[in-house]
Order: structure tokens, then sequence, then C-alpha cells
């Protein structure tokens, strides 16, 4: 799968215009297996998803490449993630110390 983006409309296309919409959605159905196509709307359908995508697409080249590398490169495990309040996300790894759980003890 590709890591290409395409942006058809940055406003939406009227709805009286039913010509463009068939021919996007043509384009569309052209380019990606069946399984990528439900794939997207499945994935579409988690809440937050177009935030965290316009999100990710306003990052500068620079930091969005720092971002994928991390996520290819890293271990979910040893990893914690904030945001602050001023919206600055923080990734830390986590030392094998924080890893610890400590289970409680049930006395009988």
């Amino acid at each position: 799968m590709s890591a290409e983006s395409v942006v058809y409309y940055l406003n939406r296309v009227p709805e009286s215009d039913p010509n463009d919409q068939t021919e996007w959605l043509l384009t569309a159905l052209g380019q990606y297996t069946g399984a990528e196509l439900r794939e997207l709307l499945y994935v579409a359908e988690e809440p937050g998803f177009f935030e965290l995508m316009r999100g990710l697409f306003a990052l500068s080249d620079e930091n969005r490449a720092v971002l994928q590398h991390f996520l290819e490169t890293g271990h979910p495990a040893d990893m914690k993630a904030a945001i602050d309040p001023k919206g600055r996300l923080t990734i830390e790894q986590v030392s094998v110390e924080q890893q610890v759980k400590v289970l409680p003890v049930i006395a009988n």
C-alpha cells in the first residue's frame, strides 16, 4: 500500500453535483483493492479518526517523518505518551521499573 495522499476537495462539493461525486468514487474504487476500501471504512468509524488525520497532515514534513520513524521502530509496550495542556505530545521510553506492575495480594 502506498503512502500517498490526495486531497480532492478542501471545501465540500455541493450536494447538487452528483457527477463529480460519482467520478471521485469511481476513481477511488479503481485505485484501491476491496480490502483496502473496507479497512478505510472500518477505521474511519473510529471516534476522532478524521481529527487525528488532519493533525498528522498538519505536521511539517520533518516532524511527520520523525513521528513515522518512531512508530515504525518503537516498541509500544515500552512507550508512554501524554498530551500537556498546551496540546504538546510527549513520548517517553518507559524504564523497566515503571513497567513492573504490583499485583494486590488477596488474603484468605
